[in-house]
């Protein structure tokens, strides 16, 4: 048995890799002071009866650096994507013009910079606290392998390995939280 125990580090490196791009996606959602269409990305609108994503229901564009346009398809639907930007917590003032909703991105204050890195902080232990889940699910694994008659030799070898695709996944985080932190300081 002891020599037919393989982890699945693929496996590990491809659950590792989710809770990054999860990172991303909450990165993206953070205002900066500059506009883009991806803060938009979180915001669900009621539409058709279902919670429907707003690049579904029109077209998320940025026309000029400090503002989002949205161009809703359907008419009937422009007072509910009012609702949900309004409510979704971005401190966007929607302002209509027609079909298209006009979000002027306003100018961060020094106070409104600190909380946005502090949330930037928080997003960033939340994916380290998922890496770390993931290795420690491998190394569960390597100690109920243990258990089954793995060599000690093969258990620090597996370890090791798992240790070095953590350390490699929590580094990067860092160094994703570094860059947001201070694009948001930017002035």
């Amino acid at each position: 048995m002891s020599d037919d125990f393989m982890l699945d580090t693929d496996d590990l490196e491809r659950r590792m890799d989710g809770a990054m791009a999860n990172l991303r996606t909450e990165f993206a959602s953070l205002r900066t002071g500059r506009a883009s269409a991806s803060m938009l990305e979180p915001v669900m609108v009621d539409a058709y009866g279902s919670m429907t994503p707003i690049n579904q229901v029109g077209t998320v564009n940025v026309p000029e650096p400090r503002m989002v346009t949205v161009n809703v398809w359907d008419k009937a639907l422009v007072g509910k994507v009012e609702k949900a930007i309004r409510e979704s917590g971005l401190g966007i003032n929607p302002q209509l013009n027609g079909t298209i909703i006009m979000l002027p991105i306003p100018e961060l204050n020094e106070e409104r910079r600190r909380e946005l890195t502090k949330v930037a902080g928080q997003y960033a232990e939340n994916a380290r606290v998922s890496v770390r889940n993931v290795r420690r699910d491998g190394m569960d694994q390597i100690k109920k392998a243990k258990a089954d008659g793995l060599s000690e030799d093969d258990q620090k070898l597996w370890e090791s390995e798992v240790q070095e695709i953590t350390d490699r996944h929590i580094k990067s985080i860092d160094e994703m939280l570094e860059t947001k932190q201070s694009e948001i300081m930017q002035v």
